[in-house]
This record gives C-alpha cells, structure tokens and sequence, in this order.
C-alpha cells in the first residue's frame, strides 16, 4: 500500500488488528506509538496518520488532514461487461491510472451471466478500486455502474466534448492519431469480449461516438483499457 485509505467513519474509531491496514501499519511499516504513516481519505485530502496506541484486538490512530484532491481525470470508460476477473483488473488498473466513471454495461454479444457475478452482488468491487487508488497514491476513486444496457447508459446527459470507441473491424483511424485538449471531457467505449454487435456499432455513431483501434492485434480487453487510456493521458499531453 502506498497510500492508506479509509473512509470517514473509520478514522473515528480504533482499527482492528485483523484489518490488512493495520497489519500493513504495523508489519511492513514497522509503525509504533507517535509514528506516523501516509493516509488518505476515499474521494478526499491526504494526510498523516499517527499511531497512538497498540491494543491486544485494535491499533488507535490519530489523523492531520491536509488540501482537497484535484478534480478526477476527464475520462468516462464505458467497457461491455466482462468475466469477473478482467472486471477486477479494469477496476484496479483504471482506478491507478485515474478515471473519473467506469460504466459496465450489457450488450448484445456480451454475457449477461457476468452481472449476477460476486464481485457484484457482494461490493468486492470497491475493494479494487480502493487497491488501485491506493497504488496511484490517489484518493480518488471513480464512480462505478454495471448491469445498464448500453442505450440506457448513452442516453444519460453527459458533458462529454469527445466521444470513441474502439472497435477491430470498422474503426479506420488509431487511437494515437487523435488530438485532446487537457480540458476535454473523453468518453472511451470498448466492446465486451466479442466485441461490438452491428447494431452496438450504429448505436455508438448514432451519439457521436467515432470508431478508432489499437492497430492490427486482438488485445484482451483489459490490456485494451490500458492501452487506451495511456494514448489518451499521452494525447493531452502533446503539444
């Protein structure tokens, strides 16, 4: 853990022992009483936290704040829902590079079974992202939905000034060709592991998505948001 998170109703109250955080504190750390460590609070400032005292069942902690994080990343993901390992990769890894929503959607070459999938009945997926923010040394963490189709969630408002979408069989521009103020809102839509359906395709230029690629190899889909979002943080920055 580079960067050790807690929400705000935990910083009230003693940390387990049991607790990975603690353990991290404790045995990587090597942290003992009026010792302090990196802290974060999720979607908020980073700080200090300081070890007050180590009790047989709990270690009690106290916390110094310091500025509000900068606003998120400009970049929406919408990425057709995948099996649930490659989801738990997307959530971390596009958390560690910093998006500001992950939207996982239904289409129609994807499996809908994924949806019923623990990592979403049972919130593991805020573990990911809260790993992966963690990582970054980032409080931040995206906002995160699944199980949407993709027309409901294209047609929720947004304030996206640039929308793509990758695909392998009728995208005729790369990614990397693609010019991006820092300011500009980006929507990237990938496909599930099939890819996009026809219809998936004239849905997508129906809100002004274009279709651009990664080059001439098949990328599992988590390589893909990787890449994607590497060419994209690379286009702000290119004079």
């Amino acid at each position: 853990m580079n960067l050790i998170l807690f929400t705000p109703e935990e910083i009230s109250r003693p940390l387990p022992r049991n607790d990975p955080r603690a353990a991290h504190v404790l045995a990587v750390l090597q942290r003992r009483p009026g010792e302090s460590f990196d802290a974060g609070l999720i979607n908020g400032p980073q700080g200090r936290g300081t070890v007050l005292a180590i009790g047989a069942d709990a270690i009690t902690l106290a916390f110094a704040w310091g500025s509000p994080p900068p606003p998120p990343e400009p970049v929406t993901l919408i990425i057709g829902l995948p099996r649930p390992q490659t989801a738990r990769d997307i959530l971390r890894d596009a958390t560690t590079l910093g998006v500001a929503a992950i939207h996982f959607v239904v289409t129609e070459k994807g499996e809908r079974n994924y949806a019923q999938s623990s990592l979403w009945t049972t919130h593991e997926w805020r573990r990911h992202l809260v790993t992966g923010a963690a990582q970054a040394f980032s409080t931040l963490v995206p906002e995160i939905t699944h199980g949407h189709t993709l027309p409901q969630i294209l047609a929720a408002p947004t304030a996206a000034t640039r929308r793509l979408a990758l695909d392998n069989y009728e995208a005729s521009a790369p990614l990397n060709a693609v010019r991006l103020s820092p300011a500009t809102q980006v929507v990237l839509a990938l496909g599930p592991e099939r890819g996009w359906s026809a219809e998936d395709r004239a849905l997508l230029r129906t809100h002004a998505f274009e279709l651009v690629h990664l080059g001439p190899r098949v990328l599992r889909c988590e390589t893909a948001v990787v890449a994607a979002l590497t060419l994209v943080k690379a286009a702000r920055d290119r004079p």
